[in-house]
């Protein structure tokens, strides 16, 4: 059977070009499964409705079965005229039980037919991305865990700020990945309805149990509104963003690798795993893997970008414009469920130089420290904040550290300056001076930890 589903008021050819131009069974066919499983149910469905008998359901049943053993297989035959994964599975059904097939359509229309197979088969490989995530995570927490010792200059605007734990930099970036998997998790609630008996546009003829079929196929509920439902790409568009958003944050945190890794700073070393080399330069050791992941955010971007673009002038309900939707999606769902794993392994296996990370930390660090020695004298912040940038320059002036102002220079700044101010010069003090929630002292990254180990004990 070659004839096209929507062919009977046609009476001249399509032009070969224009089958070549609308035809998606290239790239749709990867909802092969989702489409056999929609079919199946909605089979059953009709046998409820009476519109089938038991006998002619369970032989579609089974004829899909059939079908899909093929594509599990790998056997399964792209033939000419199989325009889309829908026509291709009808017409090998066809094939193998006979004209009993052409009864699975009724009611049903391709529009929530293809709908409900994207939300099929986008539920599950969320459902990977989100173990992923929460593998990517449990590494980080690990890592934090066990290292939580290690001091390292902070950063902002790339210039040596205050001293801070690693365990704490790598803490920032889970909280960033766990928000992604909060964002997925709500998602997944607007992925999970089904379009499924909306028909073309206005709805089911039959007296199709929906909310039975919604069941049966693990959604949570029917979409409300058949207008609505088969013309609602939100949740394509929000995994988009999902989507660039964890390779955002993916992109932010390898950034900041790259550089911990180059030679002037020489804080971390990936693993040879995560690594390539020079084609000329027989010393290199390039950070590929991160560099990949940083690359792939600006793909993942313009694939959102494009999607709302298609979306934003359509008139209601399904447009062909909509067969748009799928190459965009389903190249950022493989690049985001390809770019985790490497993201854990890259981590999981860097090794850390913890004496290069305390190198690295410059007494110009503890001038915030010098202010807020001050404060608990009593000085208003602002006066402080003041003189201890007129002790950095004049340590500057002098040739010297901060830490090796002597008394006498600081009490020309600020009578309030005593001999304890000698305890100040600590990193591990500053560090630990900050003991607020969210902080970076011992206690508070630990109870940063004890909160993202207990959310990663509970159920997905």
């Amino acid at each position: 059977m070659n004839a096209k589903l929507w062919g009977g008021r046609f009476s001249g050819a399509l032009d070969p070009l224009m089958e070549e131009f609308n035809a998606s069974i290239d790239f749709d066919r990867r909802l092969w499964q989702a489409d056999i499983l929609g079919s199946q149910a909605y089979a059953r469905a009709l046998a409820r409705a009476g519109l089938l008998t038991e006998q002619e359901a369970e032989q579609i049943v089974a004829g899909l079965e059939r079908v899909a053993g093929e594509w599990r297989a790998g056997c399964f035959e792209i033939a000419n005229g199989d325009e889309d994964i829908h026509t291709a599975n009808e017409r090998r059904l066809t094939e193998l039980i006979g004209p009993v097939a052409g009864k699975l359509h009724t009611g049903r229309s391709r529009n929530d037919q293809v709908a409900t197979d994207l939300r099929l088969w986008l539920r599950e490989e969320l459902r990977t991305s989100q173990q992923e995530l929460r593998t990517l995570i449990g590494v980080a927490v690990e890592r934090a865990a066990d290292e939580i010792d290690l001091l390292m200059p902070g950063y902002t605007h790339l210039q040596p700020a205050q001293p801070t734990r690693w365990s704490h930099w790598l803490l920032s970036h889970a909280w960033a990945w766990q928000r992604d998997a909060l964002r997925l998790q709500d998602l997944l609630a607007r992925v999970n309805l089904m379009p499924l008996g909306n028909g073309a546009l206005a709805g089911n003829p039959f007296p199709i149990d929906r909310d039975q079929l919604a069941r049966d196929l693990g959604f949570d509920a029917p979409t409300p509104n058949s207008l609505d439902g088969v013309s609602d790409r939100d949740f394509v568009a929000e995994t988009l963003f999902w989507a660039a958003m964890t390779m955002l944050h993916l992109s932010r945190w390898a950034e900041d690798l790259i550089i911990y890794s180059s030679r002037e700073f020489s804080f971390v070393t990936l693993a040879d795993a995560y690594s390539t080399g020079s084609s000329l330069m027989p010393q290199k050791k390039n950070p590929d893997s991160l560099e990949l992941l940083r690359g792939k955010a600006g793909r993942v971007f313009g694939k959102m970008s494009g999607l709302l673009m298609t979306l934003k002038g359509l008139p209601s309900t399904y447009n062909k414009d909509l067969q748009e939707d799928k190459e965009p999606l389903f190249d950022a769902i493989e690049t985001v469920n390809r770019a985790l794993p490497v993201a854990a392994g890259a981590l999981a296996t860097l090794t850390v130089y913890g004496l290069n990370m305390a190198r690295a930390l410059v007494p110009e660090m503890l001038a915030t420290d010098l202010a807020e020695y001050l404060v608990r004298k009593g000085v208003p912040f602002r006066e402080t904040h003041h003189v201890a940038g007129a002790a950095v320059a004049l340590a500057e002036s002098q040739g010297i550290a901060l830490t090796d102002l002597p008394l006498a220079e600081l009490r020309s700044l600020h009578p309030a300056f005593e001999e304890d101010v000698a305890a100040i010069w600590s990193y591990a003090r500053s560090v630990e001076q900050r003991d607020v929630r969210g902080g970076t002292s011992r206690r508070a990254v630990q109870e940063q930890i004890d909160d993202l180990l207990q959310w990663l004990d509970e159920p997905a």
